[in-house]
């Protein structure tokens, strides 16, 4: 089902390595919790009516033209347990639609969605709002927090809307405030907080009711850059704790590359490519992502997996040997003090590849490749 999946962590620059190859047996083996098929969001008087008409075959110039915006176009893809799906693009791309129609705060206007291998567009009003107070959790750009209310009230309060004991709703808010980092201010209110912490609370809050799934609109933009950089951090490490499945939407390439298992890419309502970090970065499939990928510093993002020599040649190798899932960056000094190839090491240490020091200068430097 994901061809090539590699699901490495970092965490302060250490790969979690267990916890990657425990997610990556789960998605091998389990249903799908997100699987969109075909799903069309489009905004206007006559939608339906030039949807059925066009036969799948949606030109959004054609479109608007007749009055109607496409906000998704023909979207299909499916998300695993435990992984996360950062899905980006530029102002107006659609990918806060996309999210709108998975959670179903909006409903689409042809597809089909499942989540956990039932029908969402079929659900009434009385089952979505179970699955969403039961399995979703929402953390958007902007806090919402209740002013009146305190850290552990904002966090406790979904809790007590679900009907729970305010002894218990408490008792978990406090375990939500010790898992963001915020023990010693549970008691403080929205306004006593930082941008950051306020962010914090958002997650607190959305956690508390314990979901399956997380969708994440632009969370992090709103902060200033150390902010947002410190967000991630501990976004990573809640995520390497609790391992939830996760749609995450941003307009910054660099955040998606930290943060994401795959990452869609969208304009004008398309997914424009649907892959891996390392395949988005080496492989772009159209000339827009190209565009997103031609600034990257590729040493910064890819590891040596990702630009090894599966063959070994021992004429050519020596004593050096690396990490298959070492960062580029943190490797290539060792590489280019040597000559001839360094060992590729897997996680049991043995040999599974070679990667010579022109390669590494080739992909620094986006030189042509060796024949």
């Amino acid at each position: 089902m994901i061809q090539g999946f590699i699901l490495l962590r970092i965490f302060n620059g250490v790969f979690d390595y267990k916890n990657s190859i425990n997610i990556l047996n789960i998605i091998m083996t389990s249903t799908p919790v997100i699987k969109c098929d075909s799903v069309y969001k489009i905004f206007g008087a006559n939608a339906e009516k030039m949807l059925q008409n066009s036969n799948g075959n949606v030109d959004a110039k054609t479109f608007q033209d007749a009055g109607c915006i496409v906000g998704v176009n023909n979207a299909s893809f499916e998300v695993s347990k435990g992984e996360m799906l950062v899905v980006m693009g530029l102002s107006g791309s659609g990918k806060s639609t996309l999210l709108r129609c998975i959670s179903r705060l909006t409903d689409a206007t042809g597809g089909k969605i499942f989540i956990e291998g039932q029908d969402l567009l079929a659900m009434n009003d009385k089952q979505l709002i179970e699955l969403r107070r039961s399995k979703m959790g929402m953390v958007f750009q902007s806090f919402a927090l209740l002013p009146h209310k305190t850290v552990l009230e904002n966090i406790a309060f979904p809790l007590q809307i679900k009907g729970g004991e305010t002894d218990d709703s408490i008792k978990k808010a406090m375990e939500m405030v010790e898992l963001v980092g915020l023990k010693g201010r549970e008691n403080y209110f929205p306004r006593e907080l930082s941008g950051g912490q306020q962010q914090r609370v958002g997650i607190a809050r959305s956690l508390a009711v314990e979901p399956d799934i997380w969708f994440l609109d632009e969370p992090f933009s709103a902060l200033d850059p150390l902010i947002r950089k410190e967000m991630q951090d501990e976004f990573l490490r809640l995520q390497g704790v609790l391992n939830k499945t996760i749609l995450f939407i941003t307009h910054d390439f660099d955040e998606a590359l930290r943060l994401a298992d795959r990452i869609a890419i969208m304009k004008d309502g398309l997914i424009e490519q649907l892959d891996t970090p390392a395949n988005i970065v080496l492989n772009p499939k159209t000339e827009y992502v190209r565009k997103f990928t031609e600034e990257v510093p590729r040493e910064k993002v890819l590891k040596i997996e990702a630009i090894m020599d599966s063959s070994v040649s021992e004429k050519e190798s020596n004593s050096i040997s690396v990490s298959k899932d070492a960062i580029i960056e943190t490797v290539a000094e060792k590489i280019l003090s040597q000559e001839k190839p360094a060992n590729v090491l897997d996680s049991n240490n043995k040999v599974v590849g070679s990667v010579k020091p022109s390669k590494i200068i080739q992909t620094v430097f986006r030189t042509v490749k060796e024949k």
